[in-house]
């Protein structure tokens, strides 16, 4: 039996005042969600513990059913592991944004979508920098999304799982200085920092955006920072093959941590514009393998609808995962026999604050041995009035893939 999980990340959101008091999910169209959750069960899922941040690298780990509490270390780490950077004992992985700070406040937390060769070339300057140093290597990534690594080398690591640092994209529009790293070892990461700003000033990439009108990315932010997580194959702990279709690193990181196959398609930004139709047609293809039994499609794009505040482009966003993806796949699906589908966002992110929120989840799933509960729409409202509730997010997969 195939069974597929759609993540359109951070749908979840708040009753909107331009939306007559409806939720982004109650204003939508989104006919094939709500066929799913009228052929199956709706109910509510927290993926993310009260006591840690919430973020994708939580809520999925929980919705692909791990207990963050046990085995959650950091955000860095499974983004190396996307990367194919192996951490060793010691070693630790620190998420490095290319960031907009203007006057001491985080004006963006993506130096407006840095471009790729441009944030190249601020990474390789940062690494220059470094001169040979034996401990430290940054790593360039996707945007303003880079890694910087620490390896140990048989030397104590200055950081402990008392270090603090905060997400970027927690503060945009705020005062930084609240929120710059603390704790063990912080002392070295605002020092990289602080030397990140020095370096960014007159760098040639960001003199051509400021002569285009575009932002500088005007130093790094170091935050997420973690060791290796130690997860069991997610074959062994639910007797099937896993698969993931992402444009973001997290989600392939994820992935390639827990034993699946990492699916690339063209045309997949991790942004509003990424190809969702792509996605379809590749989410049908890779289910039509033997050695995929299930399949995880992740979308972005709502969740950064949301860090912008665009509440059309929200609506845009789930409505084009609603028919590029959820409906063909859907259909797929029910023409090959016994199916579960589940659709389920890994936390809420609000338009009102821009920024992941902690609370509930709308989730709806069904298929071969899910028998409805009465609900008919996909939303938050409807999640609200079910009595189908998963208060510790990790058993919800537990449910959804071994439930007799």
């Amino acid at each position: 039996m195939k069974h597929v999980l759609i993540i359109p990340d951070g749908v979840a959101d708040e009753p909107q005042p331009s939306l007559d008091g409806k939720t982004p999910l109650q204003a939508a169209n989104i006919p094939q969600m709500d066929t799913i959750a009228a052929a199956g069960i709706i109910g509510r899922t927290d993926n993310v513990p009260a006591s840690m941040p919430s973020g994708s690298d939580v809520g999925t780990m929980s919705l692909f059913g791990y207990d963050t509490l046990k085995f959650h270390t950091g955000r860095a780490p499974i983004e190396a592991a996307a990367q194919g950077i192996a951490l060793n004992e010691g070693d630790w992985a620190v998420r490095c944004n290319l960031v907009t700070v203007t006057d001491g406040v985080m004006t963006s937390f993506t130096a407006e979508q840095y471009p790729n060769d441009a944030g190249r070339q601020l990474i390789a300057l940062l690494q220059k920098d470094l001169c040979g140093d034996s401990h430290w290597k940054y790593h360039a990534g996707v945007s303003y999304r880079n890694l910087l690594i620490f390896r140990s080398r048989g030397a104590a690591a200055p950081f402990s799982t008392e270090t603090n640092s905060t997400p970027p994209h927690d503060i945009t529009g705020q005062a930084t200085r609240p929120h710059l790293p603390s704790g063990p070892g912080s002392d070295e990461l605002l020092r990289l920092m602080e030397r990140s700003r020095e370096l960014f000033a007159d760098a040639a990439p960001n003199l051509a955006r400021l002569q285009a009108g575009q932002f500088a990315a005007t130093q790094t932010w170091l935050w997420g920072l973690g060791q290796r997580p130690s997860l069991q194959p997610f074959a062994e702990r639910y007797g099937v093959r896993g698969a993931v279709i992402t444009a973001v690193d997290l989600l392939r990181g994820m992935g390639r941590l827990i034993g699946w196959q990492v699916i690339d398609v063209e045309g997949a930004t991790g942004y509003l514009d990424t190809d969702y139709a792509a996605k379809g047609r590749a989410a049908i293809e890779t289910l039509q393998r033997d050695d995929v039994d299930f399949l995880v499609i992740h979308v972005e794009a709502t969740d950064e609808a949301s860090h912008e505040g665009d509440t059309a482009a929200k609506l845009k966003a789930v409505e084009s995962i609603d028919e590029h993806i959820v409906g063909p796949v859907h259909d797929w699906l029910k023409e090959q026999g016994d199916y579960r589908i589940l659709i389920s966002p890994d936390h809420p992110t609000f338009l009102r604050t821009r920024t992941h929120s902690h609370g509930d989840c709308p989730f709806a799933m069904c298929g071969a041995g899910i028998q409805p509960n009465s609900q008919s729409t996909y939303d938050e409202i409807a999640a609200a009035a079910s009595d189908v509730e998963f208060s510790e997010g990790h058993l919800l997969m537990g449910e959804f893939i071994m439930r007799k």
